[in-house]
């Protein structure tokens, strides 16, 4: 009898909450950590509820189950290699778990790493792309001109950049 372990799926995007609802009628226990953010539009800031990682949300199921889960609308792969779903700790899990339920500040944290390529997402740079300089609440991004070997260094808000 084969044991149900913890797999990562790997959603289509913003289906998130629709593959949690399709695994969950499946019978199978499932899990997306959801945290909450503050958006802000032009006219207003609004408290939307977000999947801690976008893209992702966690089943619990025997690997011989697997196409049922892949059958499930929103849901791309589980994630593996060869083929075979690579299980995910059940420590790592519940590490997950107890953030998103405890009371304190829980924000995603992207492999953000000084060197690396990103662009900015929002805001009067929006689409620029640049080198990370500084990884810290505020980032330095350096926009370069490689034919002179010059740039110039920005510091903004770190939700504002993404890898590329």
């Amino acid at each position: 009898m084969e044991s149900s372990r913890w797999y990562v799926l790997r959603t289509r995007s913003r289906h998130e909450k629709r593959v949690r609802a399709q695994v969950d009628r499946l019978g199978m226990e499932v899990f997306l950590p959801i945290i909450g953010r503050r958006n802000r539009w032009k006219d207003r800031t609004v408290q939307v509820q977000l999947p801690l990682f976008p893209g992702y949300c966690f089943a619990h199921f025997a690997w011989k189950d697997r196409l049922r889960v892949l059958t499930a609308p929103g849901v791309v792969e589980v994630l593996g290699v060869g083929g075979l779903g690579i299980p995910i700790a059940e420590a790592e899990i519940e590490g997950v778990r107890r953030l998103v339920t405890s009371t304190l500040p829980v924000d995603p944290y992207p492999f953000l790493v000084p060197g690396m390529a990103v662009e900015v997402r929002r805001g009067h740079l929006k689409g620029l792309r640049g080198f990370l300089i500084r990884k810290a609440s505020r980032v330095r991004l350096v926009i370069a001109v490689s034919l002179i070997r010059q740039g110039a260094s920005v510091e903004i808000d770190a939700d504002d950049v993404t890898p590329v």
